[in-house]
């Protein structure tokens, strides 16, 4: 066997020179500073809008409590900073085309003048991705884990809660869990390059249950195991999702590899 066999695989489907590992990372920064730019013009857009949005974020603490609910705030700046944190969480919404749309426009290079098709389904699966996991973090779980915390021993604990605390979990479970759900489309990509294969995400379960839990565990801080299954359930049918888009990734790997002449490494 020859020290060949064990050399990485360039991109079948390189065009020009290749590239350095400085260049990639200062493409990187180039695409980054691009999303960094529409999240700032989006933001600022939506404060037009963000008291709406912020009084419909209460809604679930409301619901939980008969009396109504209002969210206190302990430092002078405390207001203006929740404000600013709805503000920021629907500017990152709006301009998820354009994030989705740099981050193809990263990885565009190393695919097939046939691949780059692609993108008339990357971004829209990964909008609709994006919008589920949104939906179900508002619809199913966010309810049931301010229900849970706002009525834990009320004969004991007054829940007065801060708007710094209330929206900064409300945004976190929003957030994470919408880019949580795009975990298919990026195991797919992580497949077409060759890093991984639909056989580790196999034999891997046991770690991934263990990842997903403790991601559950961030995303939700609530104790209670019922918050934590919801969170783990979608989270896991869509790693088995994952592993299917891996088999194809994979595929077109070995595919594009083997017309290119270039050795294959077996797991």
């Amino acid at each position: 066997m020859t020290s060949d066999e064990h050399a990485p695989i360039a991109p079948a489907n390189t065009e020009g020179p290749v590239m350095s590992i400085l260049g990639h990372l200062n493409e990187l920064r180039v695409h980054v500073m691009r999303a960094g730019i529409a999240i700032l013009i989006t933001t600022a857009l939506s404060f037009a809008f963000a008291s709406r949005l912020l009084e419909f974020l209460l809604t679930p603490y409301a619901q939980s409590r008969p009396e109504g609910a209002t969210l206190q705030t302990l430092r002078p700046t405390e207001g203006i900073e929740t404000y600013f944190r709805v503000a920021l969480l629907a500017g990152i919404i709006l301009a998820m085309p354009i994030i989705l749309l740099e981050l193809w426009r990263f990885i565009q290079p190393g695919l097939s003048k046939q691949e780059r098709r692609y993108i008339y389904i990357f971004i829209p699966a990964g909008l609709l991705l994006f919008g589920l996991g949104i939906a179900f973090a508002w619809f199913v779980l966010a309810p049931a884990a301010i229900y849970f915390l706002a009525n834990f021993m009320t004969e004991v604990f007054a829940t007065e809660w801060t708007g710094d605390e209330y929206i900064g979990f409300i945004t976190r479970l929003l957030l994470w869990i919408g880019l949580g759900f795009q975990m298919p489309i990026v195991i797919y990509f992580v497949a077409r390059l060759g890093v991984v294969t639909a056989k580790t995400l196999r034999e891997q379960w046991r770690v991934a249950v263990v990842g997903i839990a403790i991601l559950a565990a961030v995303i939700t801080p609530s104790i209670d195991p019922v918050t934590m299954l919801l969170t783990m359930a979608p989270l896991m049918a869509l790693y088995v999702l994952s592993i299917g888009l891996a088999v194809i990734g994979q595929r077109q790997f070995e595919r594009n590899a083997a017309a290119a002449g270039q050795p294959i490494a077996t797991d």
